[in-house]
């Protein structure tokens, strides 16, 4: 019945997909938002996964040879981190990511980052990292990022997709379209690195204020709306002329 569904969402609401190829001299960033141990890492926290999920490990592959190319090229990443303050819920979400614990870090696969020269870390108590990127002072980490870096292109990937990427992209496009992030023309979303979570109807139903939240339903929705709000969505993405 789920699967019937999904199908039936993807024809009535296709998601136009296409082939990317970044030019060495397009000054692209990569954002990772969330792989974290909390969201990915097999019961990391309430909110990763119970068992192993192909959606949420095609992320983290696709994410590592993206991150691989990245570096080797010194090309500028930024990686948003989940991190939250105890007592601070993101209602309807139970505790999760809490600072300084296990949960708020890199997947183990994606580690390495922390060490490399091109990559800024920023670590975000909201859902999305363009308006947790805002200092008191008024100024925004990741505006900053785009600007000094000349940024023309962004490719997104992460979790979730209906969620936390979802609503970055939304924004970007958004402060792109006032004219806030020049010179950043494309906001790319690579499918096969975008990943969110699975939590059917019967679990919903024996959680109190749960969220039914079928995964392969929201991930195409997660893309649906990306697409619609003006992001190119990839299928695959290569590097060259």
């Amino acid at each position: 019945m789920v699967v019937n569904a999904v199908e039936l969402l993807k024809q009535e609401i296709p998601v136009e997909e296409e082939s990317v190829c970044i030019p060495d001299d397009v000054i692209t960033g990569l954002v990772l938002v969330d792989i974290i141990n909390g969201f990915c890492t097999i019961g990391a926290g309430n909110l990763a996964p119970r068992e192993p999920n192909n959606q949420m490990l095609e992320m983290i592959d696709e994410s590592v040879k993206l991150s691989t190319v990245f570096c080797d090229k010194k090309w500028p990443i930024l990686a948003f981190l989940d991190t939250h303050q105890p007592g601070k819920l993101e209602h309807p979400y139970p505790s999760h990511c809490l600072a300084g614990s296990h949960e708020s870090d890199l997947v183990p696969a994606l580690k390495w980052l922390e060490k490399e020269s091109n990559v800024t870390i920023r670590r975000k108590d909201c859902y999305d990292g363009y308006i947790a990127s805002i200092e008191e002072d008024g100024s925004n980490v990741f505006v900053d990022w785009v600007k000094t870096n000349k940024i023309q292109t962004l490719l997104v990937v992460g979790v979730c997709t209906d969620i936390c990427m979802l609503d970055f992209v939304c924004s970007t496009l958004s402060a792109r379209n006032r004219g806030f992030l020049t010179p950043l023309k494309d906001v790319v979303v690579y499918s096969r690195g975008c990943a969110t979570f699975d939590f059917p109807a019967s679990a919903a139903r024996e959680t109190k204020d749960a969220l039914t939240h079928p995964q392969e339903i929201m991930q195409h929705m997660g893309l649906y709306m990306a697409k619609g709000r003006g992001a190119r969505i990839a299928k695959d993405v290569s590097f060259g002329a």
